[in-house]
């Protein structure tokens, strides 16, 4: 019996979220670890099911990087990141765009559907979702088929939230002449955030959140303004794949998204534990 009044005890605390969060929209970023491990893909998507029968619209943007890894590896085709972006030839394009689209997307359709989602998947080439364009940086290099948002068609996720469903995207943009772009997911998720005017935006990653000293796990930050952020970033102490992770949280929040997280996605039911309790996990990035 006190283990039975014990689980009442978790639904009494999570029913003032509950309510807070009834049809609004939050944003999931899914990838990393959390892709590669059976555990935790099912966990996740539990937890995402439970969110959407609770009255929560969660709209999931995927990566795929370690999938697409190893099919590059099967090809042997080399690729080389930059600032924690992969440099897309053509020829990496075709692999990433078939990984993310034709495998990557299904898998977490079949997954989502199985724990009783009605979910779609579709790409940010479908309607138009994510339009695109080339990524500008400072120096001399050539990204090749990187693309950064240019703009999101909300139209297309907003009618399939009416709808009841359970959006899944891959980030996958579309040029001006109908041609592909290789965009980060965490990107596209604060960008599609924004569109969607989200009252949570969460990157689900492989790490604790963003650390004070780099690989101390006890200088975890809990939370963190812009500005702290970006002073970070200028020290070198948020670097490689958290900066377009931070980068995506501070384009939400300048967009009207009213909280980001950052959470490790290898905790059984993060999600759950960010949402639904008052003992947030991970790092908050606020206005």
């Amino acid at each position: 019996m006190d283990t039975l009044i014990k689980k009442a005890d978790i639904l009494v605390e999570a029913l003032p979220y509950m309510r807070k969060f009834h049809n609004k929209t939050v944003v999931i970023k899914y990838g990393g670890s959390a892709m590669v491990n059976d555990e935790i893909k099912e966990s996740v998507m539990e937890d995402i099911t439970l969110l959407k029968y609770v009255g929560v619209n969660p709209v999931v943007v995927h990566g795929g990087g370690p999938v697409i890894n190893k099919t590059l590896d099967r090809f042997d085709i080399e690729s080389e990141f930059y600032e924690g972006l992969r440099i897309t030839t053509k020829e990496i394009m075709e692999v990433v765009e078939m990984v993310l689209v034709g495998r990557v997307n299904k898998e977490i359709v079949s997954l989502a559907n199985r724990f009783g989602s009605k979910s779609i998947g579709i790409s940010g080439k479908d309607g138009n979702l994510i339009q695109a364009e080339d990524y500008q940086v400072d120096d001399d290099i050539d990204l090749g088929y990187v693309g950064q948002v240019k703009e999101i068609n909300p139209e297309v996720l907003d009618n399939l939230i009416d709808s009841g469903f359970l959006p899944i995207v891959s980030p996958i943009g579309v040029g001006p002449q109908g041609e592909s772009y290789n965009i980060n997911a965490d990107l596209v998720a604060g960008q599609i955030a924004s569109a969607l005017s989200a009252d949570k935006l969460i990157l689900l990653t492989n790490v604790e959140g963003i650390l004070g000293e780099k690989d101390n796990k006890d200088t975890l930050l809990s939370s963190l303004t812009i500005d702290e952020a970006e002073d970070m970033m200028e020290a070198g102490k948020i670097a490689g794949g958290m900066i377009p992770k931070v980068n995506s949280c501070i384009n939400a929040l300048q967009g009207g998204v009213r909280r980001t997280h950052i959470l490790d996605g290898r905790i059984s039911h993060s999600l759950l534990l960010e949402i639904f309790t008052d003992r947030g996990i991970g790092t908050m990035i606020t206005n």
